[in-house]
């Protein structure tokens, strides 16, 4: 059974920061790796992604802001999270494989004053 556990999310002022971390049951170095959200009423969305090599891509929303970033040996990947916006707001997942693979059961993040 692959397991995904997301940590790290909380209740955060805006522009606050947040680090979200994912510790996986399996290797991950062969991965592509990424963090998803899904806000209240809307569809999950990808905010950023990292592939095994260390390539990176991120939601036009989040570009500056958030940085992915993964430790192989430690089969955990990273999500950064600075100057958070209301926006942000959501339940953030991890996800192994691409989204017909692995997925963790979510974090939530709530930007408010």
């Amino acid at each position: 059974q692959v397991q995904l556990v997301e940590s790290g999310g909380g209740l955060v002022m805006p522009g606050g920061s947040l680090r979200l971390s994912c510790a996986a049951s399996i290797s991950i170095s062969i991965y592509f790796m990424g963090w998803y959200r899904q806000a209240p009423g809307k569809q999950r969305e990808l905010v950023a992604v990292i592939s095994s090599g260390g390539s990176t891509n991120y939601a036009d929303s989040v570009k500056g802001r958030f940085t992915i970033s993964r430790d192989n040996a430690g089969n955990t990947v990273y999500l950064q999270m600075n100057s958070l916006k209301p926006e942000d707001t959501a339940v953030y997942y991890c996800n192994a494989g691409g989204r017909n693979r692995y997925w963790g059961q979510g974090t939530q993040v709530t930007v408010s004053s």
